[in-house]
C-alpha cells in the first residue's frame, strides 16, 4: 500500500500554520523608551515655551487696556435726526401729486396740489363783502362829516329864532300893556282882544323856540352818535378784510409746501385721496443727522461735551466717521418713557440706566452712502 501524506511531507508546513494559509508577517521591534536623561532635559524647554506663550498673552492685554482704557463705547446706538410730518390745513381733493418716495425737496417746493374751486369762490365771495361794507361806511362817514356842520347849526338856528320869539313877545306885551293902559273910550274892545291875542301868540312862539333850543342843544351827544356808527361800519370793513385775507390764506394752502430742505418719507397720499387738515401725508428728513448714543450711567463719570467722538456704521463696515460729544440729556431713557418706573413701590431691582448722549458728526460722511434714520453705530467716546 501506498504510505500516506502526513503535514511533515509538506515542503512548506510550518508548525502551529494551516493548510494553505499564507506565511505570518514578522513581528515589529518594539520601540525603546527614551532614558530618564533626555525626559530631564524636555521639562525646561516646555516651561520656557509655556512662560513666553503666557507672557504674550498678558502683554498682548496689557497693551489693549492701555490702548481702551482712555475710551468709552457701546453698541446701543443709532442714526438720530429730524423728521417733520408734513400735513395739509385744508381739505379737499389731491389733483396733483408732485413728488414721490425718497426724494430730495428743497424749501418752498410743491408738494401736493389741493382742488382750489371751493377757496376760489370763498375769496371771491370775501372781496364781495369788503366791498359792501366799505361802501356802507363811506355813506356813514359822509353822514358824521354832515353832522358835524349841521348839528351846530341847527342849535344857532335854533338860538336865533328863540331870540326872535322874545323880542315878539316884548312888543306883543308893550302893545298888551298899552291896550290895558288906555281909558275904555280911548280904545275898543277889538283892539284889547287883538293885543291879547298877539301876546298869547308871542309867548306861544317863545315857548316853541325854546323846545327847539333845547332839542338842538346837545351837539356833542348827536356827533359822537354819528361817529359812533362810523366806527361801526369801520370794524365791520376790518372784519370784511380779516374773511378776506383767511380766504386768500386757504387758497395759498391748497398748495403744499416743503417747510425745509429734506428727503419725502413715508408717503401716505395719491391723486384723487380726499385729504383733511392735521392729516398726515409725508413724512420729511432733513438733511442734518447726528448720533444718538445711550451709554452705561457708569460710563459717563469722565464724560464731557466736546469730546472727540470715533463712529463706526454697521451699514458700512469701511466708512469712519469722525465726531464729537455735542450733549449729554438730562434724564434716563426710561424717565421719559410712557410709564417712567415707580420706584417708591413693590420691590426694587436696580437696574443700570442707560442715558442718551447727542453725539455731533463732524467729517467723514459720503454722500453716495446716505445714512438713514436709524441705523445702527457704535461710537467710541476719547474720555481721557
Amino acid at each position: 500500500m501506498a504510505k500516506s501524506r502526513t503535514d511533515t511531507d509538506l515542503p512548506f508546513a510550518e508548525e502551529g500554520s494551516t493548510q494553505g494559509a499564507p506565511p505570518k508577517a514578522a513581528p515589529l521591534p518594539e520601540e525603546k523608551p527614551a532614558p530618564p536623561a533626555a525626559k530631564k532635559k524636555r521639562r525646561p524647554v516646555t516651561w520656557i515655551v509655556l512662560l513666553a506663550l503666557f507672557g504674550g498673552l498678558g502683554f498682548t492685554a496689557y497693551e489693549y487696556w492701555l490702548a481702551n482704557r482712555d475710551f468709552e463705547e457701546t453698541d446701543d446706538a443709532f442714526i438720530d435726526g429730524r423728521a417733520v410730518t408734513i400735513a395739509p390745513r385744508v381739505s379737499g381733493n389731491v389733483v396733483s401729486l408732485d413728488v414721490t418716495d425718497n426724494e430730495f425737496v428743497k424749501k418752498g417746493q410743491a408738494l401736493i396740489h389741493i382742488d382750489p374751486s371751493q377757496y376760489v369762490i370763498d375769496v371771491e365771495n370775501a372781496k364781495a363783502n369788503l366791498a359792501t361794507a366799505e361802501g356802507q361806511y363811506a355813506g356813514f362817514q359822509y353822514a358824521a362829516d354832515v353832522a358835524k356842520k349841521n348839528f351846530p347849526a341847527q342849535l344857532d338856528s335854533a338860538k336865533a329864532q328863540l331870540a326872535s320869539a322874545q323880542a315878539a313877545l316884548v312888543r306883543a306885551q308893550a302893545d298888551y300893556d298899552r291896550q290895558k293902559a288906555l281909558p275904555s273910550r280911548a280904545t275898543t274892545q277889538q283892539e284889547v282882544d287883538a293885543a291879547t291875542a298877539a301876546l298869547r301868540q308871542a309867548q306861544a312862539q317863545v315857548a316853541a323856540a325854546q323846545a327847539q333850543v333845547e332839542q338842538a342843544a346837545p351837539v356833542p351827544q348827536r356827533i359822537g352818535q354819528a361817529e359812533a356808527q362810523v366806527s361801526q361800519f369801520h370794524g365791520e370793513i376790518d372784519q370784511a378784510k380779516a374773511k378776506l385775507d383767511q380766504a386768500l390764506l386757504n387758497l395759498s394752502w391748497a398748495v403744499v409746501q416743503a417747510p425745509q430742505d429734506g428727503w419725502i418719507t413715508k408717503r401716505n397720499v395719491e391723486v384723487g385721496t380726499y385729504v383733511t387738515p392735521g392729516q398726515q401725508i409725508f413724512s420729511l428728513v432733513s438733511p442734518e443727522i447726528w448720533v444718538t448714543a445711550n451709554f452705561k450711567e457708569s460710563q459717563l463719570a469722565d464724560m464731557r461735551p466736546g469730546q472727540p467722538v470715533t463712529i463706526n456704521v454697521d451699514a458700512y463696515p469701511d466708512l469712519h466717521l469722525k465726531g464729537h460729544v455735542d450733549s449729554i440729556q438730562l434724564g434716563t431713557g426710561s424717565r421719559f418713557t410712557a410709564f417712567p418706573p415707580e420706584n417708591a413701590t413693590g420691590n426694587f431691582v436696580k437696574i443700570v440706566q442707560r442715558v442718551p448722549v447727542k453725539i455731533v458728526i463732524d467729517s467723514g460722511l459720503d454722500p453716495k452712502r446716505p445714512l438713514s434714520l436709524g441705523l445702527s453705530v457704535e461710537p467710541s467716546v476719547k474720555v481721557r
